[in-house]
């Protein structure tokens, strides 16, 4: 069986060979959008204490085969870009993503997981109900703040 290795993505690595992987790995796995500078996402996370990056990286060739972006607002944590490779799908490690991201959240005395995924994805749904995700009765709404239209990140 292949092992994954799960650490905290290196801030130390922006615009290098890591951050170069993960952008990579979320397109493979369909998960960036014209409108989000994906490597923005990564320095924004990585600026707060209370977010990171969860890498798993194939321990025989410290190649990045999935991850979780994970944070939390002091009480309800958010985990986003959660993604296999396309080519190791199958081989347990979103689920093990997972259990890093629920462990991460556990160590800072988060008790709740929420996640949000598109309403046409029949496949994520799956793979969360199989976890132990059950949908809630709420409306996401959201509002674009004019006076952000630059976003600054650290």
């Amino acid at each position: 069986m292949t092992e994954l290795a799960i650490t905290e993505f290196d801030r130390a690595d922006f615009g290098g060979k890591d951050e170069d992987a993960l952008v990579a790995l979320w397109d493979r796995a369909g998960l960036t959008r014209p409108w989000n500078d994906p490597r923005l996402d990564i320095r924004f996370a990585c600026a707060a204490p209370a977010s990171t990056i969860l890498v798993g990286r194939l321990a025989e060739e410290d190649t990045i085969a999935a991850c979780v972006m994970v944070g939390h607002d002091g009480h309800r944590g958010t985990v986003y870009y959660v993604a296999t490779d396309p080519d190791w799908r199958g081989h347990g490690f979103g689920r093990e993503m997972m259990a890093a991201a629920e462990d991460w959240l556990a160590a800072k005395g988060i008790w709740k997981l929420n996640l949000l995924i598109r309403g046409d994805n029949a496949t994520a749904k799956g793979f969360y109900e199989a976890l132990g995700f059950h949908a809630q009765e709420r409306i996401c709404m959201q509002k674009e703040i004019k006076a952000a239209a630059t976003p600054k990140a650290g």
